[in-house]
């Protein structure tokens, strides 16, 4: 049987995910789910989308959308360029297409123009980049931009009462839609801990790979995982988001 891994934020740490699929032992076959945020930090993001494209020769690969693809992708298409984006991991991924022929881009924005929301698979889990706010379900989200900028879901299950059942009415109603939920967007570093968190039925696999931390790859069914080196020891010369 083919094994599903997720795969937190990357932020341009193109070395660190070549280590997690090597030391996970990924196989021709398995599938990989990607939580976003793959751009924005360090200064190889154009290569990381570029080997992305190629891994979906071998692998069956799912790529979401995180909150920094929704600002490079207006960025690349000369909608918009947001301040704000630059500040948090933006410039450099300015600063690196800046020194690139205009039609790299080609590729890139037609990648990221077709990251999906969200997946389900066929076991019910939810994989989402942040979060969602329907309590009916992401189907009835009414807001897109929930699926990569809430919060709310993880400090939901952060803040739970362990003491609650789950035929309890106090008990969220967001929670008991599907069996497990993986989420990224939120760096578990935020919290003390270098390593995936667990709350309730959610999981949220952001190490921290944009800062100081490293990044994680995770099996789906045994919960077993894997991370890369911290991303400032595999790039010493650059400051990623710190």
């Amino acid at each position: 049987m083919n094994n599903t891994y997720v795969i937190g934020d990357i932020h341009g740490g193109l070395q660190a995910l070549i280590q997690v699929l090597e030391r996970a032992k990924v196989q021709v076959g398995d599938r990989l789910i990607f939580l976003g945020d793959y751009v924005d930090g360090w200064s190889v993001t154009p290569q990381l989308l570029d080997y992305l494209i190629e891994l979906q020769k071998n692998y069956e690969c799912i790529f979401l959308q995180g909150n920094h693809e929704e600002m490079v992708l207006k960025w690349l298409q000369n909608k918009e360029d947001n301040e704000i984006w630059r500040f948090h991991g933006g410039q450099m991924t300015v600063d690196v297409y800046e020194q690139l022929p205009i039609e790299r881009r080609t590729p890139h924005i037609e990648f990221l123009s077709q990251l999906q929301d969200y997946y389900i698979d066929e076991d019910q889990r939810l994989y989402v980049h942040a979060g969602f706010t329907s309590q009916k379900g992401v189907a009835y989200e009414y807001f897109r931009g929930m699926f990569w900028w809430d919060r709310t879901l993880w400090e939901t299950a952060m803040a739970l009462d362990t003491t609650l059942t789950k035929d309890d009415e106090r008990y969220p109603k967001r929670l008991l839609l599907y069996n497990e939920i993986f989420v990224g967007h939120t760096p578990t570093i935020r919290f003390g801990s270098t390593e995936p968190m667990h709350f309730a039925n959610v999981w949220n696999v952001d190490t921290g790979a944009a800062f100081t931390g490293s990044l994680t790859i995770m099996n789906v069914r045994t919960k077993e995982f894997w991370q890369s080196d911290p991303l400032p020891r595999l790039y010493p010369k650059e400051k990623g988001r710190n």
